[in-house]
């Protein structure tokens, strides 16, 4: 008994590390309408990019990594999204978690993409933006307002495309209203 306990109190302290150093899960889910945290990353570049730095456009920001298979399923349909609506201010980050530079370098080359990745080393943005498991896609308007919350690899390029019209639509909407 004493002894199952003793492994309880290690377990518990190792999942504390876990949650306490950034490696735990996310924290909550932003909601609908409420406005993106910002933050700032590195991509494979070495360049800081920062979620501002897109404002007015419609970002889609992709927590991936390399051994997700849901993951690098969906991201060919990003970079096709990506190529047909780049000139209507579309732009995908995708965001790597915790991985090694060179392996996610070697991915990125061998599957031609050409939209930014950024590297979450210490897993604090999807941290912030509440991931709990792979992949999870965020829309965000022009605005920088969180506009879709999608767990588990569901994109296609007609989805991202329906997003994105739905997005330019409200704001649309928008702006015939302030006239």
């Amino acid at each position: 008994m004493r002894r199952a306990i003793g492994g309880v109190s290690v377990l518990v302290a190792i999942l504390g590390l876990f949650v306490f150093e950034g490696w735990g899960m996310g924290s909550r889910v932003p909601s609908v309408g409420r406005q993106a945290d910002d933050f700032r990353l590195v991509d494979l570049d070495g360049s800081p990019q920062s979620l501002s730095q897109y404002r007015g456009k419609i970002v889609l920001l992709n927590f991936w990594a390399t051994w997700c298979k849901p993951c690098t399923t969906e991201m060919p349909a990003m970079q096709a999204s990506l190529d047909k609506l780049r000139d209507k201010g579309f732009v995908v980050l995708a965001i790597n978690e915790l991985e090694d530079e060179a392996k996610v370098r070697e991915h990125v080359k061998q599957n031609g993409h050409t939209f930014p990745v950024l590297m979450d080393r210490e897993n604090k943005v999807a941290n912030q933006f509440g991931v709990f498991g792979l992949p999870v896609s965020v829309f965000i308007d022009q605005q920088g307002r969180v506009q879709e919350y999608i767990k588990g690899g569901l994109l296609t390029e007609k989805l991202i495309e329906d997003i994105v019209a739905k997005i330019q639509k409200q704001e649309l909407v928008k702006a015939a209203l302030l006239r």
